[in-house]
């Protein structure tokens, strides 16, 4: 029976998240940065910035014990598509980066 290794499977999860926002949060500060020459209002990219950074330590991270809760966990609707739902057993599943 072959068993899945959860700590180790939390962290290589944590890992995409941080490959994924990565890109994102650049965006973001990119926008932050026209609203403040705009004079535009901040508030919400700086909560968007936050739930961002906070993404990785997601308590549904924390709490999955099984890798379909732990693929559960993606927030979509923060990070957009979960990378698991186009995975092939043959490619590398984290990037070197």
């Amino acid at each position: 029976m072959i068993s899945i290794n959860m700590p180790i499977a939390r962290d290589l999860h944590r890992k995409r998240v941080r490959i994924v926002r990565k890109p994102l949060l650049e965006a973001k500060d990119i926008e932050f940065q026209r609203a403040l020459e705009s004079g535009a209002d901040t508030t919400a990219i700086v909560a968007s910035k936050q739930s961002l950074r906070d993404a990785p330590s997601a308590s549904a991270i924390e709490a999955a014990t099984t890798a379909d809760e732990l693929k559960a966990a993606w927030d979509t609707d923060l990070l957009g598509e979960s990378p698991y739902d186009n995975y092939r057993p043959d490619s590398n599943p984290i990037p070197n980066s």
